[in-house]
């Protein structure tokens, strides 16, 4: 027995550290999300499933930017979402088909997809908390024929606060 354990020791070892330090740049750096659904068509598309990279250092000092395609768990039902960020806190934002303006609070921000008529988003339950957000999808993985970069952008008949 003590000789078998002696040979696959290095290998039990070896997997037991590969996983912490795998399981530490997921939580800590990046990790890879599936896109499911039709809410952020064309920047995704539904078939095949896609994958983006998300980065999470942008979560040490909540370091977005308006535009950026970000990963957070819906306020709803606590699913990941992936959605395009609209405003920042204190930001003014008229919302769509309400012809109601407001400020984003403190502590939150306002996310809609890029598909509007098929999107769940803040257009129904309002600013979201930047304790949920998971990160910034900055690239395209899978399939092969899509890998790129994700473009940083507004959608059409919107315009960045100060513009």
């Amino acid at each position: 027995m003590a000789r078998a354990w002696a040979a696959v020791r290095p290998l039990v070892n070896s997997c037991i550290t590969g996983s912490l330090v795998g399981l530490t740049i997921a939580d800590r750096y990046a990790s890879v999300v599936a896109v499911d659904g039709e809410s952020m068509y064309p920047t995704f598309k539904p078939q095949p499933t896609e994958r983006a990279l998300v980065e999470k250092l942008c979560l040490d000092r909540y370091n977005f930017s308006r535009g950026d395609v970000v990963v957070l768990r819906s306020p709803r039902d606590q699913a990941l979402v992936v959605k395009r960020l609209i405003a920042l806190p204190g930001d003014w934002i008229q919302v769509p088909e309400k012809q109601e303006i407001r400020q984003i609070p403190e502590g939150h921000c306002w996310v809609e997809g890029d598909n509007a008529s098929l999107s769940w988003d803040s257009r129904d339950y309002g600013p979201v908390p930047l304790g949920l957000m998971q990160g910034r999808a900055t690239h395209i993985l899978w399939p092969p024929n899509r890998i790129g970069r994700i473009d940083r952008k507004m959608p059409e008949g919107r315009i960045m606060p100060g513009q």
